[in-house]
């Protein structure tokens, strides 16, 4: 029987690939989220369908709890129960104020707004998708996505929100896994270093040859690097024995301790 999959901020980048992935690879049903690129969500519902799969769109803000709550009843009414919840939405903004912006002078709704986008979506997602799975002993899987800014800060681009939102989303994963193992739910999570979506065609070939010097492998990421690995992470059989793993698919930039000095440009890893 096939596996039903919810994606969050599946319209475009490592959600994308994510989405098209497990209808390609298993014959997973999915479901789409997106909040401001329905075209994309469209054109990702349209790739996932040509593999036989069912798909849904979900359009709305991942950080409004009641959004959440009424999204996951609506797949596990529409699909029959969730197998695997992956909690990709978030993004990488600057605080207001260009690049000199610093917290001392930052509105607080700015502060909600992101972690609110990095920590709160996966935990909403997470409270009733967890529900559903003890309640029909389904071994469900949670993968969460992070970044290695939720372990040193992206201090040169004023990121201060979004390490926060990611630094507390690993520890939800650890403290979160734990909890839910004796259900037979296991709650991981992978952390992204620099990936090169779309979102790095607006950076001139100078800019992305100079950061990529910056990775011990020379290069950045593909979101098809990521993606395998958050497969593995959904996998019943192969991750029994992991439970509250953050992991690192980062070509090495989280072992280079020059990482805080890398300026890296707004935002190549944005979900």
């Amino acid at each position: 029987m096939a596996r039903n999959i919810l994606v969050t901020g599946s319209s475009h980048g490592i959600g994308a690939g994510c989405a098209v992935a497990f209808a390609r690879d298993e014959g997973a049903n999915v479901g789409i989220t997106c909040n401001k690129n329905p075209a994309g969500a469209e054109a990702v519902a349209a790739e996932c369908a040509k593999y036989g799969v069912k798909t849904k769109i979900y359009a709305g803000d991942v950080g409004s709890h009641d959004h959440c709550k009424a999204m996951i009843e609506d797949f596990v009414a529409t699909f029959g129960k969730i197998d695997v919840l992956v909690n990709n939405a978030g993004g990488a903004l600057q605080i207001p104020g260009g690049p000199e912006g610093e917290f001392k002078d930052m509105p607080m709704e700015y502060w909600d707004s992101q972690i609110a986008l990095n920590l709160n979506a996966a935990a909403y997602c997470s409270r009733y998708a967890v529900a559903d799975m003890v309640e029909k002993k389904t071994e469900g899987r949670i993968v969460n996505i992070s970044s290695i800014h939720g372990q040193v800060t992206w201090v040169h681009r004023r990121m201060l929100p979004y390490s926060a939102g990611k630094g507390g989303l690993n520890m939800f994963t650890r403290a979160l896994g734990v909890e839910v193992a004796k259900y037979g739910i296991r709650v991981n999570c992978v952390a992204p270093g620099l990936i090169f979506t779309k979102l790095a065609e607006r950076y001139s070939k100078e800019d992305v040859a100079a950061f990529s010097r910056k990775i011990p492998v020379g290069r950045g990421g593909k979101v098809e690097e990521i993606v395998p690995m958050i497969q593995f992470l959904a996998d019943v059989e192969k991750t029994r024995f992991i439970v509250g793993q953050v992991i690192c698919v980062d070509g090495g930039q989280s072992c280079d301790g020059s990482i805080e000095s890398m300026n890296f440009p707004l935002s190549f890893v944005e979900a």
